[in-house]
């Protein structure tokens, strides 16, 4: 009887010592499983650096703060599809945290709502990737990448998968031809699939190379989050430094980003970059002021207008991404149908920097809407349309 309860007693300790040493990777993984439950997701989204590992971005050391002048009122109503929708009704609906609209070089609406503070770092999930892009343009000018370059040119550990024969062009206007199920609502989706294996610790990288061909490269726009992750193993390659490093250098020094941000990273300290970016409201709202005045902002010319011009721009073979209400792909950003030179950048549960050049409008939302597993894409277009019902004021 003594040499069981000695057993018992030494396979509890084994198990509790295993627990403690895994107790970082379990709590990731609950942590993940329940990241959008309606009872968890305001939280979980506002607090996401207290949940996992991050990279800190320091805040601008010359800050550019936006003239404000408050007063800007809603259009009470806009149409969708032949639906009159309450603009009150909808903000409110979707679970908006943040709220901001910029006309010209002036703040004239700012909101917060649900327990969100304006310096607070939210998840922007893939608007992240409007930030990966734009820094693709930083090093495509300085000569170190070019569009027209493989990612096998630089990564040649990626010779045997998918991404062997696709450019840095066809990854960022998603048309790697990589299969890839980004359905959030599906438990067995590849982007749930990504979902666990972070949570298990399982680098960006090793995901990436799992990853095969359905299509061939060029051949169609399908969206697909992991070519933003290549691009970000592009992004570190040529420069020697990491994402976060090139996300102040590039980014959030010379555009005079306010407030502190960061990265959730991986076990080997890699940063998500197809939806990683913790960062304020009136920082991802700097991103579209970036686009509006031609990739300029705080006095630094960040990038070209040309290039500013080309990823706001629709490849122009028609090819779109079939489950987005026909959106067309730029580099890194969404274009609507029948588009006025609008553009969007936008993150699963309704994270948006919407801008509007003829207008001459920014606007930028974060929210925690639960209900966007079972209507995302009919969220976003609604989302589109109060936009630019929105446009129509100006």
């Amino acid at each position: 009887m003594q040499t069981i309860f000695k057993f018992a007693v030494f396979f509890i300790l084994v198990f509790v010592l295993l627990l403690l040493l895994n107790f970082k990777t379990i709590q990731r993984l609950l942590r993940v499983n329940s990241l959008f439950e309606p009872e968890n997701i305001i939280t979980n989204f506002q607090d996401a650096d207290k949940f996992f590992s991050t990279a800190t971005i320091a805040a601008s050391s010359q800050p550019l703060t936006i003239a404000t002048q408050l007063g800007y009122t809603f259009p009470s109503s806009f149409s969708h599809n032949g639906e009159l929708i309450q603009t009150s009704d909808f903000i409110s609906a979707t679970n908006t945290e943040g709220l901001i609209v910029i006309h010209r070089d002036t703040i004239i609406y700012e909101q917060y709502f649900l327990g969100l503070d304006p310096e607070e770092k939210h998840i922007s999930w893939s608007v992240s990737k409007s930030f990966v892009g734009t820094m693709i343009g930083v090093v495509v000018e300085q000569g170190l990448l070019d569009l027209d370059d493989k990612v096998t040119d630089h990564l040649p550990e990626f010779a045997a998968t998918g991404y062997a024969d696709v450019t840095v062009e066809q990854l960022l206007r998603m048309r790697s031809g990589i299969g890839f199920d980004e359905d959030y609502s599906d438990y067995n989706s590849d982007i749930n699939r990504f979902g666990r294996a972070f949570a298990l610790g399982t680098s960006y990288r090793k995901f990436a190379q799992s990853l095969h061909n359905e299509k061939a490269p060029g051949s169609v726009c399908h969206y697909v989050s992991i070519d933003t992750q290549m691009l970000c193993f592009l992004l570190t390659k040529v420069t020697g430094k990491t994402l976060t490093e090139l996300t102040s250098q590039y980014l959030w020094e010379p555009m005079g980003m306010e407030h502190e941000a960061g990265w959730i990273i991986d076990d080997d300290n890699f940063e998500m970059a197809l939806g990683g970016l913790l960062a304020s409201l009136r920082d991802y709202a700097k991103l579209g002021l970036l686009y509006l005045n031609n990739g300029q902002l705080n006095g630094n010319q960040i990038v070209s207008p040309e290039w500013i011009a080309e990823a706001s721009s629709p490849y122009g073979d028609g090819i779109s991404h079939a489950s987005a209400n026909a959106y067309e792909y730029g580099y890194q950003w969404w274009i609507p149908p029948n588009t006025d030179g609008d553009f969007f950048a936008n993150g699963i549960y309704d994270q948006f920097v919407y801008v509007n050049p003829k207008k001459e409008l920014v606007v930028a939302k974060l929210s925690a809407d639960s209900r966007f597993k079972h209507d995302g894409p009919a969220i976003k277009a609604r989302h589109v349309s109060l936009f630019k019902e929105m446009a129509e004021q100006f």
